[in-house]
């Protein structure tokens, strides 16, 4: 075990864990979990991503890395009316949604079906309330925020995994250094998992696991299989369908939401620098799995630091997390021409965050962006 991949492990978990968890700390919320909730919510799926990567690293010889679904955490935090044994149902349904994935081929054939802009669309409908939240944290808190932005814009130049864990860092600085937060009573409990028995209904179903499950294919486990490939390693595809889904549906009943493949941080577990031999890298997966155990242990005291920040740094921190998503989501929508028209409408309806008949916004804006699409293939077709 080199000292290059157990660094590289330490960057891509920290990076992973400080930019997003502001996220899942406003899903925990969205959902109406408790604060013994919330830390079970993060350790389970802190356990689960460290038991995925070393078992997939260790069984394929290939250098897995594995994290939480962040669009996935904005889809959550984006509902309303749902309470936590639903969102845990749903939890499970999605687990088990990317488990048949893996293991029923013409399900990952229907997913692959969806045209690329619809779900760009749909990905971006979710991320954009988030992102415009940052505006007016800046305006309500400029002295804490506008700082933040700045160090971001400046270390993305040089260095863009760790822009958001330097704007996290800075905003920590000021807001006690300003007096504007007040230094928590950090003791170190050990966390423990909290069962939560699951709830299902059909509304929750279509509105918030079926939306899961397709915006984690799509913007998170795509991503990574594809990462992976660029660096020359061929994906376990359904071994690692089968085994993330299967952890998030066991997670969930700790409150977890889904685990899935990483992509920006499994980029930093893959190159040159990790390891000069390409087959030794897969150990990298290891140390990664070690580091998030520590992080799941010590969550209380991070949390409990985060939660002690004003509400304007959490916001921007968010927001600023999920530019480079809003992005790439965008690109996605609008890179085919005959895409385009059916990706603004399934922006807006989802973007608007209105359920219809107890369903949430994100189904609707994809049933009504593939209606659009169909009928205007049908109607060039005729003509």
């Amino acid at each position: 075990m080199r000292a290059s991949l157990i660094s590289a492990a330490v960057v891509a978990a920290l990076v992973g864990y400080g930019s997003t968890i502001a996220l899942v700390l406003s899903a925990a919320a969205a959902v109406g979990a408790t604060p013994s909730q919330t830390a079970s919510w993060v350790l389970a799926i802190s356990l689960a991503k460290a038991a995925g990567s070393a078992f997939l690293s260790f069984w394929h010889r290939v250098p897995v890395v594995l994290a939480w679904s962040t669009p996935g955490a904005a889809l959550i935090a984006a509902t309303s009316g749902i309470g936590m044994a639903q969102a845990v149902g749903a939890f499970v349904v999605t687990g088990l949604l990317i488990a048949l994935t893996g293991a029923l081929r013409p399900l990952g054939r229907a997913v692959a079906l969806i045209p690329d802009g619809i779900a760009g669309g749909m990905l971006a409908g979710v991320l954009l309330p988030f992102c415009l939240k940052g505006a007016g944290a800046a305006q309500a808190a400029p002295v804490l925020v506008l700082p933040m932005v700045a160090v971001f814009a400046l270390v993305r130049l040089v260095n863009p995994a760790l822009a958001v864990l330097s704007a996290l860092a800075l905003g920590l600085a000021l807001s006690f250094t300003l007096g504007e937060a007040i230094w928590p009573a950090l003791t170190l409990p050990l966390p423990r998992l909290e069962f939560i028995a699951p709830a299902f209904d059909a509304g929750t179903m279509i509105g918030l696991a079926l939306p899961l499950y397709l915006v984690t294919m799509a913007s998170q486990n795509l991503p990574g299989f594809a990462t992976l490939r660029a660096a020359g390693y061929e994906p376990p595809v359904q071994s690692a369908l089968g085994v993330t889904g299967g952890l998030s549906a066991i997670s969930a009943l700790f409150g977890a939401h889904t685990t899935s493949m990483a992509a920006i941080t499994a980029a930093i577990c893959l190159g040159p620098d990790v390891h000069p031999d390409r087959d030794q890298r897969w150990k990298v997966g290891l140390a990664y799995a070690g580091v998030w155990v520590a992080l799941g242990l010590f969550s209380p005291a991070i949390l409990a630091l985060l939660g002690a920040l004003p509400a304007e740094v959490m916001l921007a921190l968010v927001a600023l997390a999920l530019l480079g998503a809003l992005t790439g989501a965008l690109t996605t929508g609008y890179v085919v021409p005959e895409q385009r028209f059916a990706a603004s409408l399934t922006l807006v309806i989802t973007a608007a965050g209105a359920p219809f008949l107890g369903i949430g916004a994100a189904f609707w804006g994809l049933v009504a962006g593939l209606g659009l699409f169909a009928l205007e293939r049908a109607w060039a077709t005729r003509r």
